[in-house]
């Protein structure tokens, strides 16, 4: 197995995290990105090119998923992702709130996208979390209130069970799929292993508020109060939704991520 896995995992808790329809970011998402039918998928070159930061050949992981079947083209590869994805869960099944059609397209896609003002939400690999974002009032005005955070807790559990190592192996394995969709979002020269680093530090960033954070309501729906939250990304913001105790375990396993597809733990 790889670190597609671990990946996957991580972005779908985040997915779900962001699933409430109240945000008014998520309600001005943009249009989806094309979906460009695949060419065999690209293998990255053993000579590391300029300007990659993080070369997934020289990730610890990457020479222990042994013998492997070879990979299908992008355009077909839901069944094998979505069985290297639950052969990594409890009873090898995959969540109900997993998307599986187009999985490796939209997780690349997703991660693209965390670090922005905006996401596509129809491309996210989940499906909404369950229930309606809760407030509380205070003398202070209104605030999120404290017992949100327990939508999330079932997903946070299940991706803290989750075997890092072997998650990163999926990764790897699948890599050449994961750069391919990459490409097709239209960077032909990116370089996806460092985009994922770059965004596992972007969400290491969101400020962190043990305390409840306060709402303000300009219109319909709720925006966060101070100034600070309300300019944070996407991303950050559903970190910031799902409770402080939530993230830090997120934060947690974003660390042990970055550590198995690269050769450094993140700085702070």
């Amino acid at each position: 197995m790889t670190a597609l896995e671990r990946i996957v995992f991580v972005v779908l808790v985040l997915a779900v995290g962001g699933g409430g329809y109240w945000w008014w970011r998520s309600q001005q998402a943009p249009a989806p990105l094309p979906i460009v039918s695949s060419a065999q998928p690209v293998t990255p070159s053993s000579d590391v090119e300029p300007g990659i930061q993080h070369p997934i050949e020289q990730a610890p992981i990457a020479g222990d998923s042994g013998a492997a079947k070879p990979l299908p083209p992008l355009g077909e590869s839901d069944t094998a992702a979505a069985e290297a994805l639950a052969s990594l869960l409890p009873q090898n099944r995959l969540p109900e709130f997993l998307v599986p059609k187009t999985l490796i397209r939209h997780v690349v896609a997703t991660i693209d996208n965390l670090p922005r003002d905006k996401v596509a939400m129809s491309l996210w690999p989940v499906k909404p979390a369950g229930g309606t974002f809760i407030v509380a009032n205070t003398p202070n005005g209104k605030v999120v209130a404290p017992e949100n955070s327990v939508r999330y807790t079932p997903y946070v559990r299940w991706m803290e069970s989750i075997d890092s190592h072997k998650l990163a192996a999926v990764y790897v394995r699948f890599y050449p799929l994961l750069q391919d969709a990459y490409k097709e979002l239209g960077y032909p020269k990116g370089y996806f292993n460092d985009r994922l680093v770059t965004v596992i530090d972007h969400l290491l960033a969101t400020p962190e508020v043990p305390g409840a954070i306060r709402l303000e309501q300009p219109k319909v729906l709720y925006e966060f109060a101070d100034p600070v939250l309300k300019a944070t990304s996407s991303g950050q913001q559903i970190l910031l939704r799902m409770g402080n105790e939530n993230a830090l375990k997120v934060k947690a396993k974003l660390r042990e991520l970055r550590k198995e597809i690269t050769r450094q733990a993140p700085k702070g």
